[in-house]
């Protein structure tokens, strides 16, 4: 797979949810932090995200907002001040009342009695052993419904919030055919009364997570981005020589890599891989290669019930024995134990 594919993949637990809403009037409502992925696609309407310890961002039709580290937030028919932010009703008692009086204020003049109908989730995430590319992405990654509203000059412009403070976030939604293309789906399918809807709606939120993680890597990794802005890994998926290894490494993290072989496979000198890709990735190429072989290896042995040997041989160890050794290096467990509990390895 390739690197945003195999991110994705060896964090996610289980199936992602969802559930549409629709409200009217006056109304505001908390999520509170969680750990996993949050996200907001607004079908109809205006509304407001306000996040923990960040700038408030207004939403409108066909926005999408991703919270991938899970920040605690408050949605709201409009911006709040402190005394209503410490009264919005909890998600899912307002979630659960929507269509009566729980979680709203009473009407005012100023309502204009628009309804807002929005889709919130959630993606299940093992934060043990996160990948660094999901770990660069901003707390609040806003994707607008406008093609123009993305200056990739000024990270201010692209509403990626966190800390109080703009950082980089990404190309507007309305600028990404695939990423309008899978909003729109998902407002078809999101009711899950449509026939085959309990297999295409997991679909289509993961694919949306994918669309919305590559926005913001290809908005980053572009000609006249400022760099820095996002971290380092959209640059490197934008360097040519870095991006071949990468791919090639997690084609086949299996195979018996040295540097002299990825060097050819990206096309250059064994010099030139070692600095290009240790500057923009963090680790050398070896370094990184062992490190994500253990990631992989964490992920099938909470994913899949395949033995040590098997799990060993997918990931280029040649033993268990080996495979165990280096496991309890950087996890700090055993891999049976890890398979049993998980949850219990903080380290990474």
């Amino acid at each position: 797979m390739d690197v945003v594919s195999d991110a994705i993949s060896a964090v996610r637990i289980g199936r992602p949810s969802s559930q549409r809403v629709r409200v009217t009037g006056g109304w505001c409502a908390r999520l509170a932090p969680y750990d996993g992925a949050g996200f907001h696609v607004v079908l109809e309407g205006r509304c407001w995200l306000l996040p923990d310890g960040g700038e408030p961002v207004e939403l409108g039709p066909g926005d999408a907002v991703l919270l991938p580290h899970g920040t605690g937030h408050v949605i709201a028919d409009g911006p709040a001040d402190a005394a209503r932010l410490a009264g919005a009703v909890p998600f899912e008692q307002w979630r659960a009342g929507a269509g009566s009086r729980a979680g709203r204020r009473e009407p005012s003049a100023a309502d204009d009695g628009a309804a807002v109908e929005m889709l919130c989730g959630k993606y299940r995430l093992d934060r043990s052993h996160v990948h660094p590319l999901l770990a660069e992405l901003p707390p609040l990654l806003h994707l607008p419904n406008r093609a123009d509203s993305a200056d990739p000059t000024d990270p201010t412009s692209l509403t990626g919030l966190g800390g109080g403070a703009r950082a980089g976030a990404g190309a507007g939604a309305g600028a990404d055919a695939g990423l309008r293309s899978a909003i729109a789906l998902l407002g078809h399918e999101v009711d899950e009364r449509l026939p085959g809807s309990g297999v295409a709606l997991p679909s289509l939120l993961d694919l949306l997570l994918v669309y919305m993680i590559r926005s913001w890597t290809a908005q980053h990794a572009a000609p006249g981005s400022r760099a820095g802005a996002a971290g380092t890994w959209p640059a490197a998926l934008g360097d040519p020589v870095t991006a071949a290894a990468l791919r090639a490494l997690h084609t086949d993290p299996a195979a018996p890599w040295t540097v002299e072989r990825l060097a050819a496979e990206a096309g250059v000198s064994r010099p030139t891989l070692a600095r290009r890709f240790t500057a923009l990735v963090g680790r050398p190429p070896m370094a990184y290669l062992a490190w994500w072989r253990l990631t992989r290896a964490a992920a099938l042995l909470r994913d899949t019930p395949d033995p040590l040997a098997a799990v060993a041989r997918r990931v280029g160890y040649s033993t268990p024995y080996a495979l165990s050794h280096a496991f309890r290096r950087e996890f700090g467990t055993t891999p049976g134990q890890y398979r049993a509990d998980p949850a219990a390895v903080t380290t990474g």
